[in-house]
């Protein structure tokens, strides 16, 4: 789709541009959105007690928290370029409010079961981040915005792990049992999840220039029928095999971090003895290395691009996750805490910095059918984190093994960004696209340092 008025520049402290609304709204809602799907994660151990859970239980509920994420993520990209992102992000938070309050209603390992597999849709809000900021973004600074609104997001991974466990404790201190006090604590993700659902529908909008229904009634946006219909978008992204290509990639990657997301906590909680709260600490700063991880993916994605083009972005994200399946085998190999920690932040990096040169190149896979596409690539996130539970379910398989065999996993996974390529004519249209939009960045700035100046 046709998309005028994208900026050209990210101004990081500014709210007045309806692209800087979207882009600070949109990180933030993702962000909220960790809290209610892994806000369970870090109180697992008391939950594990309480309900009675296996590890082969707990395993199944890991995979339940992001199977149906899958489906969701196919759908709501769908749905993005039929009704757009603001009333798409709308529903799916406030509807992804109820289940996340629920779960503390949950008295036995079906219907907790039940509770995380409901919870895992809002895991979706992901896809409609990366297609709100696509919407709002141009071609020199899209692998940016992109990577820092998905990092900040995926940031509540790490935030999560550190609060979650001080809301119980504060929860604790009203004088509630540790069985009635992580069902409490998860009310107050709910709560924000709900009040953040209602600000984005007031804050934000669309695209540059309006929502698509006034877009559509100005016959700025083709109507979503026919050629640009939800079906004949889908077909036209599932025919491509580079959309493919990167279902894997973002699985070895972003399906990773969900995977650590649910685990981490746990492992060290259990392999170095550790209690809970300090557990929690360390599984953070993995899920934290998004302040500035994924961003760095995503500037590294558009820095490759200015001399390489697209085919620049693609290398770079050969090497971002090949260097992650490595980290990731020495990781898995650590038995010293101290020395596991640091291998952790380096893997964390690289596993972060793969995600974000993943969405570098979605952009320019399909621009009639981006919300398919980064649909089915987004799905492809949550597939890996599926593939992966089965490695942390089975009871003869130790935590360590299952890492490393997801090491493994990875560095295999990075030929598949190989595959990605693009034709010489896409690749002179996109060169000249970014150049054209970093040359008006830069007549922009020269005029805000002559008024400056004067």
């Amino acid at each position: 789709m046709d998309i005028r008025h994208k900026a050209n520049k990210i101004r990081l402290f500014s709210f007045s541009t309806p692209q800087m609304r979207a882009f600070h709204l949109s990180w933030f809602a993702f962000h909220v959105c960790f809290f209610g799907w892994f806000g369970i994660a870090p109180l697992m151990a008391v939950v594990r007690d309480d309900l009675g859970l296996t590890k082969t239980q707990i395993g199944n509920t890991i995979i339940a928290s992001v199977a149906i994420t899958i489906l969701v993520r196919l759908v709501i990209g769908l749905l993005c370029d039929r009704i757009g992102p603001r009333k798409a992000y709308t529903w799916l938070l406030c509807l992804g409010s109820l289940p996340v309050m629920a779960i503390g209603l949950a008295d036995s390992f079906e219907t907790f079961l039940l509770a995380r597999l409901a919870i895992g849709a809002i895991g979706a809000s992901f896809v409609i981040t990366q297609y709100h900021s696509t919407m709002m973004f141009a071609p020199n600074v899209v692998g940016t915005a992109n990577a820092t609104t998905a990092g900040w997001g995926n940031l509540g991974g790490g935030t999560t792990q550190i609060l979650m466990p001080l809301v119980f404790s504060g929860v604790l201190m009203l004088g509630v049992s540790e069985t009635l006090g992580w069902r409490l604590a998860m009310v107050v993700p709910g709560i924000v999840l709900f009040l953040t659902g209602l600000a984005y529908y007031r804050f934000t909008q669309d695209a540059p220039d309006g929502n698509f229904s006034d877009l559509r009634a100005r016959g700025e946006l083709p109507p979503a029928t026919r050629e640009h219909g939800a079906l004949q978008s889908f077909a036209a992204a599932a025919k491509d095999i580079r959309v493919w290509a990167l279902f894997v990639v973002y699985a070895a990657c972003f399906g990773v971090e969900l995977t650590i997301n649910n685990i981490a906590a746990i492992y060290f909680f259990d392999t170095f003895s550790l209690d809970l709260a300090t557990a929690g600490l360390i599984a953070g700063l993995f899920g934290l290395m998004n302040l500035f991880a994924r961003t760095l993916g995503g500037i590294f994605s558009d820095l490759f691009a200015r001399n390489g083009g697209l085919k620049g972005r693609v290398r770079w994200l050969f090497i971002a996750l090949l260097c992650e399946g490595i980290a990731l085998t020495g990781f898995a190999q650590m038995q010293t805490l101290a020395v596991a920690i640091g291998i952790m932040l380096v893997f964390s990096l690289f596993v972060q910095m793969a995600e974000g040169a993943t969405f570098g190149v979605v952009p320019f896979i399909n621009k009639k059918a981006l919300g398919a596409v980064a649909g089915i690539v987004g799905a492809g996130g949550n597939a890996g984190a599926v593939a992966a539970g089965f490695l942390f379910r089975s009871e003869s398989l130790s935590y360590q093994q299952g890492l490393f065999y997801l090491g493994l996993t990875v560095i295999a996974a990075s030929l598949f960004a190989l595959a990605v390529r693009f034709s010489p004519t896409t690749e002179a249209e996109e060169r000249q696209a970014y150049h054209q939009a970093d040359g008006e960045r830069s007549v922009e700035r020269d005029v805000e340092r002559e008024t400056a100046a004067g």
